[in-house]
């Protein structure tokens, strides 16, 4: 069974700030971690190599500081990592995103299923994981809770809904995005640190993976970010003074006015 886990590395800090100018994340001074949803999209592609045997393949689209991240996989399990990095990717949005991991799962070719989180904490889409699975061709299942049951060409999930749960089976090699429900993260053991200490974590470019440039980075994003703020919060009260009576009269011919 070969599993392969999509990750990505994110601002350790629910206080994002934007740069007015570019209108991306700032990322300098900011400690970057594992997206949290990957985390439980990892284990279970460590659970599924336990079960099944196989092996577990980390890759992540990002800058050379997202070997780090990488390495981290390699703790918790993952057996390689790949890291894929190019300036020409520099502004992806999720399309472009997904076409880039779309062509270096190509190159790795011999997959089973493929993990990711429901979504990343900066970026809030949950668009790549189904991204993925139209470039691939191959079928996709969101917020699954749990796998049923796996074997060579088959898998049987359970997807969250609103009022439980469904259960759906599908052709394997597909692509299921995990929710946190599915699993509890393990913390990184010895063998594992020492592991991804050493590990050669190799760097795909865009010319290894055969991506055109015209369809990665800003170029190749239909979307693109006009604007990003902060909506302002303005609060204001008013006191009323007299009697009771005097001040729900003055309350009233407030509303009056408003309304």
């Amino acid at each position: 069974m070969n599993i392969v886990v999509c990750i990505k590395q994110v601002p350790g800090t629910t206080e994002i700030k934007i740069d007015p100018e570019t209108n991306t994340l700032v990322r300098e001074g900011v400690e970057s971690i594992i997206n949290p949803f990957d985390t439980y999209a990892l284990e279970e592609g460590v659970r599924l190599k336990e079960r099944c045997g196989g092996k577990v393949t980390a890759i992540t689209m990002g800058p050379p500081q997202a070997e780090n991240a990488l390495r981290e996989t390699i703790s918790l399990g993952a057996d390689e990592a790949i890291l894929i990095s190019d300036r020409v990717f520099a502004g992806s949005d999720t399309w472009a995103t997904s076409y880039v991991l779309s062509r270096a799962l190509a190159k790795i070719a011999d997959y089973d299923v493929i993990i990711c989180g429901k979504q990343t904490l900066d970026g809030d889409t949950g668009q790549v994981g189904s991204g993925l699975s139209e470039m691939l061709g191959v079928p996709f299942v969101a917020y699954v809770s749990k796998i049923d049951e796996i074997k060579e060409g088959y898998i049987r999930v359970h997807r969250m809904v609103e009022e439980g749960y469904e259960v759906l089976e599908m052709a394997l090699p597909a692509v299921i995005t995990v929710v946190k429900e599915i699993n509890v993260p393990r913390l990184p053991s010895l063998r594992g640190s020492m592991k991804a200490k050493t590990a050669q974590i190799p760097v795909w470019t865009a010319a290894d993976i055969g991506v055109e440039e015209d369809k990665a980075g800003i170029a190749g994003s239909p979307t693109r970010v006009v604007k990003i703020f902060f909506p302002k919060r303005e609060h204001k009260s008013e006191m009323f003074q007299g009697t009771p009576e005097d001040q729900v009269g003055q309350l009233v011919k407030r509303l009056e006015g408003i309304i």
